[in-house]
């Protein structure tokens, strides 16, 4: 087309030249250059097609080319590796009887997944909270590597949270926890441990049709606090199994839940761990002349029972713990030393008033420590607020009572906003 073109053009301007100039008309001259002309734009135009045609052309292959380099890329299409980040965060409010409250940054959590295939996954927990003097504090609530071996069965490595009862494995992050606070037990020096540190099995498998969940775990154990008594005994105050990062007294327990699903709605779960535990940490009385060391404590005897129950029916919810634990007495040392006993439960009842977001949540507990100034029963009151299922607004009223008037005595009033994300 383009070289018919140029011919078309030669030979106008051929016919414009080739005679003598007196010979052809001016009418004729002018349409000859009208001519010449709109060949000439014809040309041009004829031109800019091919080029644009080319461009074309080219984008094409470079279009191709991108597929190409997009379909070999499988990592894109079929990652191997997924990162995904969770967690929640809550603002609270607090005033006990005869005092001034304040509101206070519980805390800041977020949780981190990094999952490879169906092979490994790591998860961990930060825990970022504000100080009464204003300094933040930061703390490693849980990591793990789990190792997915098959349908039934992850095996979890690293610091977890304890699998001893549903509440701290299961209820405590604020935004799923209906109330304000922790029952009281389930926190630091209660009966139920928090976290700890080793090897877990857990995971599921139908029996006869019925769902079951269990976890079974190797750990370095708890630490227990003392102050010296009478003489040179030592006097428990408290258990500490908070995931140590060492076996401090080279002792490994053992533990596990088992938990079964005889209906649709209704668990139902049994916990037990036992091992030896040992005095790490000793308040000395000064008015003892001759205190007991470290050195004189013997390891002792560490065993906790746990049962445990969730029903939940439209709208409706009823959930209750028990836990039990028990160190032994030693005879190691200059006098023996007795053991003690820490035991707590609970039931929770919540109720929706459905089609509103409004929920009543009302929570017993019995707390009976090694310790009688920090025994404790409690009845909670409740009314929560769900903006949506991860954002909630909590105000409580605890009646607390003590026998001896500790601080465990007094009322509070907590409010709370709660978001998991």
């Amino acid at each position: 087309m383009k070289n018919l073109t140029l011919s078309a053009v030669a030979a106008a301007v051929a016919i414009a030249t080739a005679g003598p100039a007196p010979a052809i008309a001016a009418d004729n001259l002018d349409a000859l250059r009208r001519t010449v002309e709109t060949l000439q734009k014809q040309l041009q135009e004829v031109q800019q097609q091919l080029k644009a045609q080319e461009e074309k052309s080219a984008s094409k292959e470079e279009v191709e080319k991108i597929r190409k380099e997009v379909a070999s890329a499988s990592e894109w299409k079929e990652p191997n590796t997924l990162i995904h980040m969770a967690g929640y965060a809550d603002v609270d409010y607090m005033k006990k009887q005869g005092e001034d409250g304040s509101f206070t940054v519980g805390s800041f959590s977020p949780i981190f997944h990094f999952q490879y295939r169906d092979l490994v996954m790591l998860e961990s927990e930060l825990e970022f909270e504000v100080a009464d003097t204003g300094e933040t504090e930061v703390g490693l609530e849980y990591l793990t590597i789990d190792l997915f071996l098959n349908d039934y069965a992850t095996l979890v490595a690293g610091k977890f949270l304890s699998p001893i009862g549903q509440f701290r494995q299961n209820l405590h992050p604020s935004w799923i926890n209906k109330m304000a606070s922790a029952p009281p037990g389930f926190g630091h020096d209660g009966a139920a441990p928090v976290s700890d540190t080793g090897l877990q099995l857990r995971g599921g498998f139908p029996i006869a049709g019925v769902r079951t969940n269990y976890a079974v775990y190797a750990g370095n154990g708890p630490e227990l606090n003392a102050e010296t008594g009478d003489g040179v005994e030592f006097e428990l105050e408290g258990v500490r199994a908070e995931g140590f990062g060492a076996d401090n007294d080279g002792e490994i327990v053992y533990g596990g839940r088992f938990g079964i699903l005889p209906v649709a709605g209704l668990e139902v779960g049994l916990s037990g761990l036992t091992g030896k535990a040992t005095v790490t940490e000793l308040e000395v009385d000064p008015s003892v002349l001759t205190p007991p060391t470290l050195a004189s404590e013997g390891k002792r005897d560490y065993d906790v029972f746990g049962a445990d129950f969730n029903l939940q029916y439209r709208s409706f919810g009823l959930r209750g713990e028990y836990v039990k634990t028990r160190v032994g007495s030693t005879s190691k040392g200059t006098a023996a030393s007795p053991g003690a006993r820490w035991t707590t439960w609970y039931t929770q009842a919540s109720y929706r008033f459905l089609p509103t977001k409004w929920e009543a949540v009302l929570r017993y507990t019995d707390f009976d420590s090694a310790v009688d100034l920090q025994d404790q029963t409690q009845w909670g009151v409740g009314i929560n607020y769900l903006f949506t299922n991860n954002f909630i607004a909590k105000l409580n009223y605890e009646f607390n009572d003590n026998d001896l008037g500790s601080e465990a005595d007094d009322n509070r009033v907590l409010g709370q906003l709660a978001y998991g994300f």
